[in-house]
């Protein structure tokens, strides 16, 4: 199954140039989520701060033989206060990315999102996988599978910019962006068709920039050639997209579990849009998928500073 993971080895092999990032664990506080994140310290992909109840991570890592003598631990007594002590570390400079431990990612959100004392920015906070599919050249972003559950028109365009800039981040060639509906024609009974037709009106008045994107397209021409040239549908996304839009969190969450439980892939998580990536990783990721999730918010963390380099 090595070839399973060619997408996410060429991730990790990037990040082994770059500086690790430095990163506030939010409470890790079972071995996966520990584990996980001393794992990726080890690859050099991120600079781990644990923060939580520190004897209970000593206790954990005492437990399971997990070496987290290098790595410094910000004390605080329950999850919610974890969550507020890590958002407080990037508001002061020290972490340039989140990765969730064993909390609820209700209760790490609800922190970033504070309007008082989060992470927000100008843009609104999406999800989006990186999926490495078995038999498929590349990898694929899949948005929004976990935050946003019925995105309007509005949220949309932040939802799709925030997956364009991923795209860059990962250093795509060309992102190329299928907006997926149950059909490619548009269709005034079917409101995700009117919403895809608008958001492609809106990439060619240069509202939303940096990708080839098309829409409405159904699964099946969005990824394969040979389905869109029977279809007829001329597009440059058409057949290879690399970046695949759902109309809402249950298109998105089935999509990518069916890609998971049906076709073997793996999915690595990040949240885009607030002032640093957030790594979401779940209790059933293997070490692979948890490394390529620290990758990808290197990446993103390396594309953000880039950027506020180039601003200011």
């Amino acid at each position: 199954m090595e070839h399973q993971h060619e997408k996410y080895r060429r991730l990790i092999e990037i990040c082994r140039s770059m500086p690790p990032t430095p990163t506030a664990v939010v409470h890790p506080c079972d071995q996966g989520s520990l584990q996980g994140a001393v794992e990726a310290a080890r690859m050099g992909l991120i600079a781990p701060i644990l923060v939580g109840p520190s004897e209970r991570i000593v206790a954990i890592a005492k437990q399971h033989e997990i070496d987290i003598a290098p790595y410094p631990i910000v004390d605080a007594p329950f999850s919610h206060a974890s969550a507020a002590a890590a958002v407080q570390l990037v508001r002061e400079g020290r972490a340039q990315a989140l990765m969730k431990g064993s909390l609820h990612t209700d209760e790490l959100m609800s922190a970033v999102v504070s309007r008082e004392a989060g992470l927000r920015t100008e843009r609104r906070v999406s999800h989006c996988f990186v999926m490495d599919v078995p038999g498929h050249a590349n990898a694929l972003i899949i948005t929004d599978a976990a935050v946003n559950i019925a995105p309007t028109l509005d949220e949309k365009v932040d939802i799709l910019q925030n997956a364009i800039d991923l795209g860059h981040a990962l250093k795509m060639e060309e992102v190329r962006v299928a907006i997926l509906s149950a059909m490619e024609t548009v269709n005034p009974k079917v409101p995700s068709t009117i919403e895809a037709a608008a958001l492609c009106k809106m990439v060619d008045r240069h509202q939303i920039t940096g990708a080839l994107v098309d829409g409405p397209l159904a699964l099946d021409n969005a990824i394969d050639p040979e389905a869109a040239r029977i279809k007829k549908i001329d597009s440059p996304v058409a057949g290879r997209a690399n970046v695949l839009m759902v109309p809402d969190l249950e298109a998105g969450n089935m999509l990518a579990k069916s890609l998971s439980f049906l076709a073997g892939a793996d999915a690595a998580g990040v949240v885009l849009g607030a002032r640093v990536p957030i790594i979401l990783t779940s209790r059933a990721d293997s070490v692979m998928t948890r490394l390529a999730s620290c990758a990808v918010a290197a990446l993103v963390a390396q594309a953000r500073a880039r950027t506020t380099k180039v601003e200011g």
